[in-house]
């Protein structure tokens, strides 16, 4: 782990100065071993190396400030926190056009992924802009899958299923395919797990690693449900208490961090699926068919909805989409 950069489990909010660098603290609700704390730790680095040491930014892991991915619009509004890493679809309803990214079946590949965030990225900053933060980066997951304790691999598999949902998409389309969807942020998962609250999560190969799902599930089908992202975003204020300087800093280790994340994804699945074969969790690539046009039919309600909720500049976003 890179020493440019702290890890903080608690420490005082808001911004101070430690000798003459301002001190800003970052959150992030999942674990340092994650593709988003990592992506985390290279910005912070980046910054690190364009202002010579002058911006200092503490990031807070595994939720260590007390702020879930639900909390952090408002705490980083507030200034409660300058810097946090949110996963869009925990703010969907503050603006529907952070569902994007989890339209089930929408984008299911990364370069898909890739282009509909740069088709979408105008809208995104728009509404941080709206409420005195701005927008940094992305940071994408890998595309989610099936977590479960027996095989889900067919239409009779998806009954009843307790299965955990990210956010309101996934929580309408499980629901039409006949599942029975908990919705729950990262933090409840593995409790739930433990207490038979849920028999399966919706997530990535790269969340059940990181929270070491085979002590619970050994099945993992791949169903390419979505490419959700993570967004990172800043107080307006705390960056322009930021010299000039600063602030182009700021900016530019944004701009490096995008590409490095979207590079990073690329390669994460092989990794992902390369621990959990040393831990036996069985592995289903080939989805059977019949369950695949299930859910992709049970989606669409859920893709219906956030259009009517975003009118012409979500059509025009999907619109774009199919035209790439």
């Amino acid at each position: 782990m890179s020493n440019t950069y702290k890890i903080l489990a608690a420490a005082s909010l808001g911004v101070s100065m430690l000798g003459n660098a301002a001190t800003l603290d970052f959150s992030n609700e999942y674990n340092d071993k994650s593709i988003h704390a990592q992506g985390d730790a290279y910005f912070i680095d980046q910054v690190n190396e364009l202002t010579g040491g002058s911006v200092d930014i503490a990031l807070h892991t595994s939720g260590s400030l007390g702020f879930k991915s639900a909390d952090h619009f408002y705490a980083v509004a507030d200034n409660a926190v300058q810097i946090a890493d949110t996963l869009a679809g925990t703010i969907g309803g503050i603006d529907p056009i952070f569902l994007l990214s989890s339209l089930p079946f929408v984008a299911d590949s990364v370069d898909e992924a890739q282009k509909l965030y740069e088709i979408a990225r105008p809208e995104y900053a728009k509404v941080f802009e709206e409420n005195d933060q701005i927008l940094l980066y992305a940071s994408p997951w890998p595309a989610s899958g099936i977590w479960s304790e027996e095989m889900v691999n067919s239409t009779d598999a998806l009954t009843n299923l307790k299965i955990r949902t990210y956010d309101k998409n996934g929580t309408i389309a499980f629901k039409e395919a006949g599942a029975a969807p908990v919705l729950l942020s990262w933090a409840d998962v593995v409790p739930q797990l433990s207490t038979g609250g849920i028999s399966a999560v919706l997530t990535s190969a790269e969340s059940g690693a990181n929270g070491s799902f085979w002590e619970h599930l050994n099945h993992y089908t791949e169903i390419r449900y979505a490419v959700p992202l993570n967004m990172v975003h800043m107080n307006r204020d705390a960056f322009e208490d930021l010299s000039e300087e600063e602030q182009a800093a700021i900016l530019e280790a944004a701009k490096r961090t995008d590409a490095h994340n979207w590079e990073t994804v690329r390669s994460r699945l092989e990794q992902n699926y390369a621990e959990l074969q040393s831990h036996d969790v069985n592995i289903y690539t080939d989805v059977d068919p019949d369950m695949a046009a299930a859910l992709k039919a049970a989606a669409e309600p859920a893709v219906q909805e956030w259009l009517e909720n975003t009118g012409s500049t979500g059509q025009e976003i999907l619109d774009a989409l199919k035209a790439e």
